[in-house]
């Protein structure tokens, strides 16, 4: 997980669940705030924390936030902060910019801004962002005890068009395939769309499309495993 190098602006309680969840899955984190406390309470979980107006694009440069694989930016309390800081690292050319909003009038300003990955409030869950940051596959993930999760994942290359049995998911992962979601075109108000909806109970002959989400439970290392092995 050494290659993963990202930072995570804004130290709150989701800032920070996200930065050491991705520190200790072995990404490169660096951490930013302008709060001495948080960043000293962070400092000795991440590869870097630093004290710094993240709206500094100077300062921003010198930490070399364009190299990065991506920058979260989770500032809670000052959305003018927010959308300084996202628009300087647009400025900036990140790859990959993910931004907080709090309520969908923020989500609209940053929609027009430009940005893709909009996090809200009721999607706030430090595990599933950690995740998709290292698996861009993983669209969402329960962490639970003893190293065990629930994870939505879309469908690795090598299993799309393949049946269970042949996947051999319990016998070859050691992972069980809860449910999966599959498209389904449906008109609604005279346009056709596509939704989502679950398949139920999966036997050893369904097939999985490269369009369906599966919803796996299993222990963290072998979902990272199947997703690793299978990409």
């Amino acid at each position: 997980m050494n290659e993963h190098r990202f930072a995570v602006v804004g130290l709150g309680y989701f800032g920070s669940a996200i930065a050491r969840i991705l520190s200790k899955r072995g990404a490169e984190v660096l951490a930013i705030d302008s709060s001495e406390e948080r960043v000293e309470a962070i400092k000795n979980e991440v590869a870097h924390a630093v004290v710094m107006d993240a709206t500094d694009r100077r300062g921003l440069e010198l930490q070399g936030v364009s190299d990065l694989d991506a920058v979260v930016v989770a500032i809670g309390e000052n959305f003018e902060g927010l959308l300084l800081c996202t628009f300087t690292l647009q400025e900036m050319g990140v790859k990959r910019i993910i931004a907080r909003a709090s309520g969908p009038n923020q989500h609209q300003i940053l929609e027009k801004m430009g940005i893709d990955e909009i996090l809200s409030p009721e999607m706030e869950v430090g595990g599933s962002v950690a995740e998709n940051l290292l698996n861009p596959n993983v669209l969402m993930c329960m962490q639970l005890p003893d190293d065990f999760e629930i994870v939505e994942v879309k469908p690795p290359r090598q299993v799309a068009n393949r049946t269970l049995a042949d996947i051999g998911l319990r016998k070859k992962y050691r992972l069980n395939l809860v449910t999966l979601l599959r498209e389904e075109k449906v008109i609604r108000k005279g346009e056709t769309r596509c939704e989502q909806h679950i398949l139920g109970v999966p036997t050893s002959e369904t097939v999985i499309h490269s369009t369906d989400t599966l919803v796996l439970f299993g222990l963290t290392k072998n979902i990272e495993k199947f997703i690793e092995i299978n990409r």
